[in-house]
């Protein structure tokens, strides 16, 4: 299963994205999947990555819009987030520091601790695209 979501630059749809990525990865997985566990892992995830788009990405560019795009395989899933941001530097980030009470930062490393493999490619034809995957594990049965 593939599909894409175009929606505004503007935290007032986040709903609206949670909506679309779980609802589709719920019809597709179905009861093959501790969903009341997986949901809250996904929701987080993406919430962390279209905040980040919509904050500073499209800073002050609420015109331009984020492509989100799901792909399901089996239970292999993956998500990229588009955006027509400067992009952002990886070789300048440093993980927070909890003694430093650190405003920012703490996105990437959240993402890396839900999801199995987070990458992040700048300008590609002009745009960013930040690439979430993780495996959904089969729901055991008794």
């Amino acid at each position: 299963m593939k599909t894409e979501l175009n929606v505004p630059s503007d935290l007032k749809f986040l709903g609206i994205v949670e909506s679309w990525l779980l609802g589709c990865l719920e019809v597709e997985l179905g009861e093959s999947a501790d969903w009341s566990r997986q949901s809250t892992r996904f929701r987080l995830a993406l919430v962390e990555a279209y905040s980040n788009v919509v904050r500073h990405a499209h800073k002050d560019k609420a015109e331009l819009p984020v492509v989100m795009c799901l792909e399901l395989q089996d239970s292999d899933i993956a998500l990229e987030v588009w955006d027509h941001g400067q992009g952002y530097d990886l070789a300048t980030y440093l993980p927070p520091d909890p003694e430093q009470k650190q405003e920012g930062g703490y996105g990437w490393l959240i993402m890396n601790r839900l999801m199995d493999r987070v990458e992040y490619r700048l300008q590609i034809d002009g745009r960013n695209c930040l690439k979430l995957e993780a495996s959904v594990p089969a729901l055991q049965k008794e």
